[in-house]
């Protein structure tokens, strides 16, 4: 008995004197970590911002079978080159056409986006996502419209 209590005080001496010896987090911080984390925080406000000309597109009432297009302007408003690396409508009848080219700090272009109204009656809404070197990664916007339904069947 007197084994066992002699061995579990150890054994508890033992977990006591690591347990006191662990660092935190903060303490495992180089000055090299430091270094890297204070330049993260100066390249965030040297990145790439986008500003578009709107948010969201109506084409407003067209007729199922309709293939429309619209612009959006894409601002470049941040400090760097804005690269947008992929464009994806949220299903294959909406189409977006981003600019191939990085856009300069100041300046602007557009992004064509059509829209397949073919077998899509009634009321849609459609979302388009860029994938781009902004602080978020990525950007969307919308497209609606109000579909009337095909009448009658062709002969």
């Amino acid at each position: 008995m007197i084994r066992k209590s002699v061995g579990l005080f150890a054994l508890s001496l033992v977990v006591l004197a690591t347990a006191c010896k662990q660092e935190s987090a903060a303490d495992k911080i180089t000055d090299a970590d430091m270094q890297t984390i204070e330049a993260e925080k100066a390249l965030i406000g040297k990145l790439p911002k986008i500003e578009l000309d709107k948010e969201i597109h109506d084409f407003g009432t067209i007729k199922e079978g309709d293939k429309v297009e619209t612009e959006f302007i894409v601002k470049n408003v941040g400090d760097s080159d804005l690269i947008i690396s992929d464009a994806k409508g949220s299903c294959g009848c909406t189409v977006p056409e981003p600019p191939k080219d990085p856009i300069k700090p100041g300046d602007s272009a557009p992004i064509k986006v059509s829209f397949d109204s073919k077998n899509k009656p009634g009321e849609q809404e459609k979302t388009v996502t860029l994938t781009t070197n902004t602080e978020n990664g990525h950007e969307t916007f919308k497209i609606k419209a109000k579909v009337t339904p095909a009448t009658g069947v062709a002969n």
